[in-house]
């Protein structure tokens, strides 16, 4: 069932299917969830952490591929969970998904799908698929999985073409908290779990835009008390909490939507010298906030290997050097729009595009990537540090 073979002609065996906006077919057999789902199609090139993948709620209203091809061979878990069950809608694999092979599996990778509403689809030329999204940029479609095997095409069709897509799409209020949370959980270490973070001092309120739980562990390490609020919190609410920094989180959809509620209370904190650290999302918004503007990716960059160059003034002996970082997102902010006032502190060595700002003469920076990782490299923690060390 590769996707060299095209076809609507509907294979024998076939309970699975990935239809376009265009009207391409691409047949293969369906596991977990059954239905459809609608979503844009990108892929990941990360070898590991597929469930930290398809629960990070960035990837809300996307469909991964997958590129490497043995997916679900670890089975799947309680702890590698970031964040409540929200994530990628579906996902694109090559090989049939095997029995797990690991002592920290729960259950099977399928079975977990199931659970958590996860459309999956195996026997796919995921090499095709991928050099298709290069070479066209990332499509809209419907993923779908019945176990009988029986699918509308026309219905499929018709529901990927009318799907609006990810530009202009504010998806945070599906994502983030509904109330506020204190955070204490640290990093996880083997044989006893998640620690609890025990610092009073500094405190982070951080906004969840549709957060990764290993952010906010990270944020523990590094010495900080968290609080976790809602993405639409007052900025009279947010000081209320006494706040020696804010945190920006990562998130779905387009900046410029969420940004016409976010980027007010973030210019207010800008304006109220409050010290801010934005990640992917986050930091997409807070260069809207200091005046520069957004674009949508071509194919955008997901995956666990991700070079990334430090170019600005103010890190030291670090200046020039080279982090291998996790990304997951398809907008961006334009580098040739900063305003004088902001400084390009990192830029990415495989497009050149814009990963990192800092503006000048306040404590507010921001970096494109994650820093946490989960699944990826652990390369650029000292960000985390930064922040906390800036609180005093």
């Amino acid at each position: 069932m590769a996707l060299s073979a095209i076809s609507h002609a509907q294979p024998k065996g076939a309970t699975g299917v990935l239809v376009f906006g265009d009207g391409t077919v691409i047949w293969g057999k369906g596991f977990g969830a059954s239905g459809n789902a609608v979503g844009e199609v990108c892929f990941n090139t990360a070898m590991t952490g597929y469930q930290e993948v398809m629960t990070d709620p960035s990837y809300d209203s996307q469909i991964v591929t997958f590129t490497f091809p043995h997916i679900g061979n670890v089975g799947a878990n309680e702890e590698d969970h970031e964040s409540r069950g929200l994530g990628a809608v579906g996902l694109v694999v090559r090989q049939e998904i095997t029995p797990h092979s690991n002592f920290r599996a729960q259950n099977e990778f399928v079975e977990w799908c199931v659970a958590h509403g996860k459309i999956g689809l195996s026997g796919i030329d995921t090499r095709a698929l991928t050099r298709r999204i290069r070479l066209n940029g990332a499509p809209n479609a419907v993923i779908a999985h019945s176990p009988q095997g029986e699918f509308d095409l026309k219905a499929l069709k018709k529901r990927a073409s009318e799907w609006s897509g990810l530009e202009g799409l504010d998806l945070v209020p599906g994502v983030t908290r509904e109330g506020q949370e204190s955070w204490t959980g640290g990093h996880w270490q083997l044989g006893f779990g998640y620690g609890e973070g025990n610092a009073n001092k500094p405190h982070v309120v951080a906004l969840d835009y549709g957060a990764k739980d290993n952010i906010f562990r990270n944020l523990v390490k590094a010495g900080a008390k968290v609080t976790v609020v809602p993405a639409r919190t007052s900025f009279e609410e947010v000081m209320a909490l006494e706040p020696d920094g804010v945190f920006l989180s990562n998130g779905p959809g387009d900046p410029a939507a969420t940004g016409v509620y976010a980027v007010p209370l973030i210019r207010r904190l800008i304006e109220n010298e409050t010290p801010l650290f934005g990640i992917c999302l986050g930091h997409q918004m807070l260069g809207i906030a200091a005046g520069a503007k957004t674009a949508k990716m071509f194919q955008g960059h997901r995956g666990a290997n991700h070079p990334v160059q430090r170019v600005g003034e103010g890190w030291g002996a670090s200046e020039g050097l080279v982090e291998i970082t996790s990304m997951n997102h398809g907008f961006a902010v334009d580098g040739e729009t900063l305003p004088d006032d902001v400084e390009q502190t990192h830029v990415s060595l495989f497009d050149g595009t814009n990963c990192g700002i800092s503006i000048k003469g306040k404590k507010a920076f921001g970096v494109q990537y994650h820093p946490e990782a989960s699944p990826g490299p652990q390369d650029s923690f000292y960000l985390f540090e930064k922040f906390v060390g800036m609180l005093g």
